[in-house]
């Protein structure tokens, strides 16, 4: 489990592709291999990934087929920034919303607004995931926990605004329209939309059948 709080970028130093399957071997944030053990799980760009060998803040991860099926993972070389999050702790302060690193698919970026002091991402996803993201509620890109400010369901698009300090820390200061995310629904909104979906489905088919 993760917080959605980045830690970090980290450099991809190599990406070897064999027949379903990735290896990635990336240089983490300073420090950030410290303690860390062999089958311990970290995201990278909000995908939980298993570290198979470490070498300081050289660490070593395997993604499968069905990871790259799902993510932008199988598009890193060496030389990709990635973001870094190491696993959430008893006991650490949690700034963000509980992440699983288990990645729904990607969502792509349609639209940027720049201020003064602040960037706007729009984003364009699969519209059947639309029923989960309301404004104001989570969403985890890249493995970022960030804010809905406000959700299109015509056009299957939402936004995110981001504050200097995550621009400087993600990945997110250097995409642009094109370029794709990560994107994990928050795992109490979709209960909560299922259950009350379930429910209403129930209540319309106990009254169609009373007739």
């Amino acid at each position: 489990m993760f917080t959605g709080i980045v830690k970090g970028l980290g450099d991809v130093l190599a990406a070897r592709m064999a027949p379903g399957l990735l290896s990635l071997e990336v240089q983490l944030p300073a420090g950030l291999g410290e303690g860390l053990q062999r089958g311990a799980s970290v995201a990278i760009d909000g995908v939980c990934l298993t570290a198979t060998e470490i070498e300081g803040d050289r660490v070593r991860f395997d993604a499968m087929q069905e990871t790259l099926q799902r993510t932008t993972l199988g598009a890193l070389q060496a030389g990709s920034k990635v973001n870094v999050e190491r696993s959430f702790r008893v006991g650490d302060e949690v700034g963000g919303h509980i992440v699983s690193g288990h990645v729904l698919g990607v969502a792509e970026i349609v639209a940027i607004e720049e201020t003064p002091t602040n960037r706007v991402l729009t984003f364009r996803c699969d519209p059947s995931w639309m029923r989960y993201l309301l404004p104001k509620g989570f969403v985890a890109l890249d493995g970022c926990s960030l804010t809905v400010s406000d959700v299109d369901q015509a056009r299957a698009t939402f936004r995110v605004w981001f504050i200097p300090e995550t621009l400087r820390l993600t990945v997110f200061g250097a995409k642009g329209p094109g370029d794709r995310s990560n994107l994990e629904i928050d795992s109490r909104t979709q209960a909560i939309v299922d259950t009350v979906e379930r429910y209403l489905e129930g209540r319309q088919g106990a009254g169609a059948g009373s007739k």
